[in-house]
């Protein structure tokens, strides 16, 4: 009998350059918990503002207030979902939305 196994290469690398290149004020934490990384906004962004300008761009982001069970104002933070993304895709949308990451849109 002979036993295939198969390797995934995680896209986590390709998520820090491609936010280096284009968002270099974003922080990344959280990676190392799986398929989703949290991205640190600069303070006095919106993230609502983020979220709809990125899927405007047709990037899907996802806002941490959403997350939140307390409704108080907090840092503004992403949810970025890699688990079933390209690293393809991962470039070229964090290439699309950098100026939004940013506020320099």
């Amino acid at each position: 009998m002979r036993v295939r196994v198969a390797f995934w290469v995680t896209p986590k690398p390709v998520l820090r350059a491609a936010l280096a290149e284009h968002a270099p004020e974003v922080r990344l934490s959280g990676l190392a918990a799986g398929f989703h990384a949290v991205a640190h906004l600069p303070s006095g962004a919106d993230e609502q503002e983020v979220v709809d300008a990125a899927r405007a761009r047709r990037v899907g982001l996802y806002g941490m207030g959403a997350f939140r069970t307390a409704r108080t104002a907090a840092p503004p933070r992403l949810v970025l979902g890699f688990g079933d993304v390209t690293e393809r895709a991962i470039a070229e949308g964090i290439a699309a939305v950098g100026p939004v990451l940013t506020g320099s849109a």
